[in-house]
């Protein structure tokens, strides 16, 4: 982190600013803080791009868009600007993890443990995306965040907002050279195949240090790069020989060949590489503490922002606000689309790639146990609100093991935090004082609502007729437990791995 220059802001949108997290193609990334102390990463877009005709209804709708991708590589999009207002902003929670081209450049490859725990928890990333219906579009080492629980997959809301064919660094296409798709290069509009071509070059490079396509130590000009992309093949010298077949598979010039990140995840499954495993076998030193704060702060002048502003709340149960805000989306940490801040510890927005404004498929989180509605008594709460009691003392841990359910108006509570079923449809976390800090955003989806904890592991939120209208994407591990942890995060884990969880720590 550097210091703020004397012609930065003292402050954005409300929150302060503390300090320098980089700067690139599209904008600025600075150091922020909530009231509360959470510590965000707050974006500002250049004021040339956000000016452009149709940039500001792009970007909002992609930062709703962004909310369909729900799975365990995100981080959470805390508040971002209303419209109308210059800079445009948008705020995320911090994460304190290098990119992945910042820690092999300074710390050399992965180990093929490594390498192949990495391949597989950013295949399940890019799996989760496809599932929602989305591309990535911008699939490259800096886009991937080495944290010590879970890689995160991040940047392409932003990335989709700007692609016009306008732009980008090559005059064509959005997209960053050596990593970018041959069919994604000579113009072709960004596809699945196209995000899985670009997952094999970030994983050759983290294998080897290098890219498909280029050599150690060698400086190659951006149009060579999409050239050697389009008509030579990849140099997979370095790769684990485990490896080799399945990254080449993946670099395939037709993309009609390449296999489905639901295929890749089965071949890496093969090899022994599943979900999971990262924690065990990443670097060691990857463990980042984050940047001190300044002992006094500032105080944000025009807008009091929520711990984790919560979005599409009714009115009685929203704190204040100036728009509806989105409370979870595909997210985690650095700078926006090719902001080539390679080098800086930050939080990667990670946001959709698609412009269509359906509601989430319910389908990749919802499985047919999710059809039936439960009866009141199956649900393990009698209480609509989040006060402590005896059974509950404030913070402590509490498991929820499937099945389990909630039924329209009930909840659950650790005295820290409460799982509430609104009776408008809206699965909510809220606080011990009833502050919303996360939200399903399902409310109108139709009365009789119920939310379940299904046995595969999965938390689903199902309308009166049955049919799921959210998911959390967690399904498939049947000795999952959901659980209110301590510190106010709602989270689904499976022998101490977190598979899903609400970014409500506090």
């Amino acid at each position: 982190m550097k210091n703020l220059r004397s012609s930065d802001p003292s402050s954005v949108g409300g929150y302060p600013l503390l300090g320098r997290l980089g700067a690139g193609g599209m904008g600025q990334v600075f150091l922020s803080r909530t009231p509360s102390g959470r510590l965000l990463a707050l974006k500002t877009i250049r004021e040339d791009l956000s000016s452009e005709p149709g940039f500001e209804e792009r970007f909002a709708r992609e930062i709703r868009n962004s909310d369909r991708v729900r799975s365990p590589w995100t981080v959470t999009v805390v508040d971002y600007s209303p419209p109308g207002q210059h800079p445009q902003w948008l705020a995320t929670e911090y994460v304190p993890a290098p990119a992945l081209d910042d820690w092999v450049e300074r710390q050399g490859p992965l180990n093929e443990a490594a390498s192949l725990a990495l391949a597989a928890e950013l295949c399940g990333a890019l799996r989760s995306v496809h599932e929602a219906g989305l591309t990535h579009r911008d699939v490259k080492p800096g886009n991937v965040l080495l944290a010590p629980d879970r890689p995160r997959l991040i940047d392409f809301g932003i990335a989709r907002a700007a692609d016009d064919t306008r732009h980008t660094r090559l005059g064509g296409v959005l997209g960053s050279p050596g990593f970018l798709a041959p069919d994604q290069a000579v113009g072709g509009v960004p596809a699945e195949p196209s995000d899985v071509f670009s997952l094999g070059a970030v994983l050759v490079y983290a294998a080897t240090g290098h890219g498909p396509f280029t050599r150690a130590q060698e400086d190659v000009p951006a149009a060579a790069l999409v050239y050697r992309a389009v008509h030579e093949s990849p140099r997979l010298d370095g790769v684990p020989a485990a490896l080799v077949p399945v990254l080449a598979a993946c670099l395939a010039k037709d993309p009609g060949v390449r296999p489905t990140a639901a295929q890749l995840g089965e071949r890496l499954a093969e090899l022994g590489a599943r979900v999971g495993q990262w924690a065990q076998v990443c670097p060691p030193g990857l463990a980042v503490e984050p940047p001190p704060l300044p002992v006094a702060q500032p105080t944000p002048t025009h807008v009091t922002p929520t711990h984790a502003a919560p979005t599409h709340l009714p009115p009685s149960a929203a704190a204040p606000s100036r728009r509806p805000r989105p409370t979870r989306l595909v997210v985690a940490a650095a700078a926006l689309v090719v902001l080539g801040a390679a080098g800086i510890l930050t939080s990667h927005l990670v946001t959709s790639g698609s412009a269509a404004e359906t509601p989430p498929s319910a389908s990749p989180a919802a499985s047919p146990s999710a059809s039936a509605p439960p009866s009141k008594s199956a649900s393990k709460s009698a209480s609509a609100t989040a006060s402590p009691s005896a059974e509950h003392p404030i913070g402590t841990r509490k498991e929820l093991r499937s099945p389990y359910a909630l039924a329209a108006g009930d909840s659950v509570s650790n005295g820290k935090v409460s799982l509430d079923m609104q009776t408008d449809g809206n699965l909510v976390v809220s606080d011990a004082d009833g502050r919303p800090l996360w939200a399903a955003m399902t409310q109108g989806k139709g009365r009789g609502d119920h939310a379940s904890f299904q046995t595969d592991g999965n938390l689903v939120v199902s309308n009166a007729k049955g049919k799921a209208v959210w998911g959390a994407g967690s399904f498939g591990h049947s000795d999952a437990v959901l659980v209110l942890r301590a510190d106010g995060n709602v989270v689904i884990e499976e022998n101490g791995t977190v598979l899903w969880e609400t970014g409500t720590a506090h």
